[in-house]
């Protein structure tokens, strides 16, 4: 797309929507895929708790409840997979040798197609802006019959997590639904400053116990899940003002009180698309249409609009970086070292301009939108290749992904205090060399093989980091959106007990971060990091002894061909 077409599209979408934010969108360079291109897409303040260990319940409910989500959906698959042989009806055999020899086949890179801005827009009018009446609560049992998923309608409730029990959802408080409604109703008339007021007060009303009919008996939980619908409709009210700065605490908040719910993860996405981080746009996104899966959405054309606004942030997010570019490479079978090396080759030819470093990342497998189907098991998975402009990015992402323990820091002493000048060099190599990488590799990526809490941990030190600069407001982002992402983990893997505490105390030291509280106890990542700069000092030692031992070997060689020479001389 040309210039003057895509202003073209940008003021006619201005005047489509004008309430909408409309950055500019980049078209300078493409992602390639390889062999067997996939089908194009149709272009159709948490409520502080005064007690911590609230949350490191509502923590274990989700464990808990997530687990036997996950399983009903297994055991339907197996069901809809033992039918399918009862009746004879084998997948076509062409698929999956299709699938079986893509990666001997001749490797051949394709641009994805550029998806219109007007379509992105389009899918935040249908998903993003709806102006939901009710609650969806995060906890409660449907009263459906057992075996009928609900259909998601615009402006409709949805119930994220049924399983067989029947049960009422509880009554919100009448003071709490009469500020709704006035505050609702001014959102519609499009007085959105004024909303966004009035949704603050039913806040407060919420944080004081004026939240459900029955307060001595509701659960923290179901009182979360309000919290969550009010501060969704904070979301919209900000990015309505064209205040995504003002909108994006609220997006992590009303994650972390209701993670189940998709258009929370697609809200938030769509405030990182208007801040222009579309890196976390996309896995926002990603993690909305599994949700979407995972809770039972059976619409496909609400699934295949989350799928193209997820493609779009992935293109936008690769048009917008200069350090590196990308190519993705199917396959089915475990992948060989020639195969890897074959990959790199055909990545040189394509990208000559990002050759000083080639990256492969096999940490975990990546999915693409275009691909993906959460009911199939194992979805269509990708091999993940980035090149580097610069040797120095692309060997420090190699060393930080083959750590046991995330740390960034480069600790000549481990031991000792970080001097400010110190503090300022790390936080400028993680806020803008590394971290960007890594949100770029989870936007293709729904969880980790290496470690459950991966990603989060990093947040949570470049936290510290900011705190120690006093950068008080950048910490509390960092931290709330860290929040979010360890509420999400239950949801899209399976964890161990040892993962499981972990997650745990990070959430609770997470709260007390933000609440302010001041302990003699370590924060649980800087413990962490710490360990992590022992290992990487320990690192340090061993590769400068490797070092020097293949220097003396060398020597060694050295001398005694000298001698051999002398020998034949004489």
């Amino acid at each position: 797309m040309d210039s003057g077409s895509s202003r073209s599209v940008e003021n006619t979408v201005n005047r489509v929507y004008p309430g909408q934010l409309v950055p500019k969108m980049n078209t300078s360079k493409k992602m390639s895929t390889l062999a067997n291109p996939p089908s194009i897409l149709e272009m159709p303040r948490e409520i502080k708790k005064s007690c911590r260990d609230r949350q490191v319940e509502i923590t274990i409910e989700r464990i808990k409840m997530a687990k036997s989500i996950k399983e009903k959906q297994s055991n339907d698959l197996e069901k809809v997979a033992f039918k399918r042989k009862a009746d004879g009806e084998e997948k076509p055999a062409g698929k999956k040798e299709a699938k079986m020899i893509e990666l001997d086949s001749p490797l051949i890179t394709l641009p994805l197609p550029h998806i219109p801005l007007k379509n992105i827009m389009d899918v935040e009018v249908k998903l993003v802006y709806v102006d939901e009446e009710d609650v969806s609560y995060e906890f409660v049992k449907s009263f459906m019959p057992t075996g009928i998923w609900p259909i998601y309608r615009a402006a409709e409730i949805v119930y994220p997590l049924r399983v067989l029990n029947f049960s009422i959802p509880p009554q919100i408080d009448k003071w709490l639904q009469v500020a709704l409604k006035d505050a609702s109703s001014c959102y519609r008339q499009k007085k959105y400053a004024v909303a966004a007021g009035q949704f603050r007060t039913a806040l407060e009303l919420c944080s004081k116990g004026a939240a459900l009919g029955k307060p001595f008996e509701a659960s923290s939980e179901d009182i979360a899940s309000v919290a969550s619908f009010i501060e969704t409709k904070l979301v919209m009210c900000y990015l309505r003002m064209r205040k995504p700065d003002l909108a994006l605490n609220h997006a992590h908040r009303s994650i972390v009180l209701n993670p189940a719910y998709f258009r929370n993860h697609l809200r938030q996405a769509t405030v990182f698309r208007c801040l222009e981080r579309y890196s976390e746009a996309a896995r926002s996104a990603m993690i909305a249409d599994y949700m979407f899966w995972l809770c039972g959405g059976s619409e496909q054309c609400i699934s295949k609009l989350i799928k193209l606004y997820w493609q779009a942030m992935i293109e936008e997010a690769i048009t917008r970086t200069e350090s590196f570019s990308v190519m993705y490479t199917p396959f089915a079978t475990k992948i060989r070292a020639d195969k890897i090396e074959k990959v790199k080759e055909v990545f040189t030819k394509t990208h000559p301009a990002y050759v000083d470093y080639i990256y492969t990342d096999l940490q975990g497998f990546h999915m693409l939108p275009q691909t993906v189907d959460w009911s199939s098991f194992p979805p269509q998975q990708y091999l993940l290749t980035l090149g580097f402009k610069s040797k120095e990015d692309g060997k420090f992402l190699e060393k930080v992904s083959s750590r046991k323990l995330p740390t960034f820091t480069e600790h000549k002493t481990p031991f000792g205090l970080l001097t400010r000048e110190d503090t300022v060099r790390h936080m400028e190599t993680m806020g803008k060399r590394i971290l960007p990488i890594l949100d770029f590799i989870r936007s293709t990526q729904l969880n980790s093989s290496l470690r459950a809490c991966s990603g989060v941990m990093e947040k949570l030190q470049y936290a510290s980091l900011l705190s120690q600069l006093q950068r008080v407001k950048e910490q509390s982002q960092v931290i709330n959106q860290a929040m979010a992402e360890l509420a999400t983990i239950p949801y899209l893997q399976d964890i161990s007990q040892q993962e499981a505490e972990l997650l745990q105390s990070l959430m609770a030291d997470a709260m007390d971060t933000l609440e302010g509280r001041r302990n003699d106890k370590e924060r649980v990542w800087n413990t962490i990091q710490k360990v992590g700069r022992i290992e990487d000092f320990l690192y340090q030692v061993e590769d400068s002894f490797l070092k020097t031992k293949k220097l003396r070997t060398a020597r060694r060689q050295k001398t005694k061909m000298k001698r051999l020479q002398t020998v034949q001389q004489s």
